[in-house]
């Protein structure tokens, strides 16, 4: 039984490469574009480079630090995704919608949540 498969999968191999760094460069482009809450963690997340970079801590500290705040941006994309998918399907009301942005947001905020924590155990380990 054969099972159907979108005609924009791509076949392999280093066109397959190619195809999917042009994607992730076409998706930091959009969502640089047209979600705030990106740019703001993008900001965020170049400040805290520059403070991980700076601070007298550990290399694997160094990478926590930096680390927790992309996962805070890789989080954001996913939860754009998932309101791109929900709004494509229907831009009325409805309850199973409001739950996937709801759950999405959730999911943004442990990881901020997350990167707060962990910053602030390194600092309070290194400092206090």
């Amino acid at each position: 039984m054969e099972h159907p498969t979108s005609e924009f999968k791509s076949k392999g191999g280093l066109k397959r490469i190619l195809a999917a760094s042009s994607y992730t460069v076409q998706g930091l482009y959009m969502a640089w574009r047209i979600e705030h809450a990106f740019r703001q963690e993008v900001l965020v997340f170049l400040l805290g480079l520059v403070f991980a970079w700076i601070l007298p801590v550990s290399a694997f500290e160094k990478l926590t630090l930096i680390g927790v705040l992309m996962l805070v941006l890789i989080v954001e994309l996913i939860n754009s995704a998932i309101e791109a998918v929900v709004d494509r399907i229907s831009l009325e009301r409805h309850p199973l919608s409001k739950n996937a942005k709801d759950f999405g947001s959730a999911a943004v905020g442990l990881t901020v949540l997350l990167a707060a924590i962990t910053w602030g155990t390194v600092l309070y380990n290194r400092f206090m």
